[in-house]
């Protein structure tokens, strides 16, 4: 009997522990659960009565907003060109901090839009936008001008409101000049000498060209012939000259129209006066054209 009361009382215990472990599980768990719960309502309370109070902190200001690194037109920047009819015009507008912004070119006497960015906004193709990236250097480019292009032309940006710089084109007519008579006469064995440049200073010309009877003058590698170019200035000379020399000398600078000359070798002993143009030294001596003329009178009186 007292066996079995021994194995009922360890049961019993046995079961009463299971129970308490049971409990104190769901006691650690439901205290973990309200702390849990306590620290959630700590923060929202916080939250509460702090920081949603408060203003929201301000947004960070845009850098094109900041006025130090607002775009801004380059002040030290060309505004009046000149060129010659004919010659590629390039207008340079540089604007500093562009960021997201577009620049615009319009002429101005009729507001007519040009180019916006790389885009071009008129059928006139000879007007283009160059810009290379990274560059603050936004240009016009006017291929072939003429004296109509003359005015004012604008560079916008798209800022509000915008701003803009205006830039002034004068497109003239350029013309050579060879310095001088346009009729040169010279003794065989004489040194030519020509010098040619043209009436637009502002617009110096880079490289002219010589012809001589509409064919081009050879100099390369010849002791006889020089070509000499400088300061918008260029200067033939040609030494000890021939008959073979004479003729129409042309300068055709780059960007103007060209100039001719003529320049009339004389033979030893021949005069001047025998070389002017559309005459020769084996032409008619006036003086035997008047006996001639005064014979033929005669006759004709003589036959009525």
């Amino acid at each position: 009997m007292r066996g079995e009361k021994d194995k009922k009382a360890d049961i019993q215990r046995r079961v009463v522990g299971i129970k308490r472990c049971g409990e104190n599980k769901k006691s650690r768990e439901q205290t973990e659960e309200e702390s849990w719960h306590k620290e959630v309502r700590i923060e929202n309370d916080e939250i509460a009565g702090g920081l949603s109070r408060e203003q929201p902190p301000s947004r960070p200001e845009q850098i094109w907003d900041n006025p130090l690194l607002r775009p801004a037109f380059e002040n030290n920047t060309t505004v009046n060109f000149v060129t010659s009819t004919g010659r590629v015009a390039y207008l340079h507008c540089r604007v500093n901090h562009l960021g997201n912004r577009v620049v615009t070119w319009l002429r101005k006497r009729d507001a007519h839009v040009l180019t916006v960015g790389l885009f071009s906004y008129t059928t006139d193709q000879r007007f283009t936008a160059l810009h290379a990236e990274g560059s603050p250097d936004w240009t016009l480019k006017i291929t072939s001008p003429q004296p109509r292009d003359s005015g004012t032309y604008e560079c916008q940006v798209s800022t509000e409101p915008k701003i803009s710089k205006a830039f002034n084109l004068s497109v003239v007519e350029s013309v050579a000049v060879i310095e001088g008579s346009r009729d040169i006469h010279m003794s065989a064995g004489n040194t030519l000498n020509l010098t040619c440049s043209t009436t637009v200073p502002a617009d110096l010309p880079t490289y002219f060209y010589w012809y001589h009877n509409g064919a081009v003058v050879q100099y390369t590698g010849k002791r006889d012939v020089e070509v000499r170019t400088w300061e918008g200035r260029s200067h033939l000379v040609v030494d000890n000259v021939g008959p073979q020399h004479s003729g129409n000398y042309t300068c055709a600078p780059e960007n103007a129209a060209p100039a001719t000359v003529t320049v009339y070798v004389l033979r030893a002993g021949e005069h001047p006066a025998a070389m002017q143009r559309g005459e020769s030294s084996t032409a008619v001596p006036r003086t035997s054209f008047l006996c001639l003329l005064a014979l033929s009178s005669a006759l004709l009186l003589l036959a009525r």
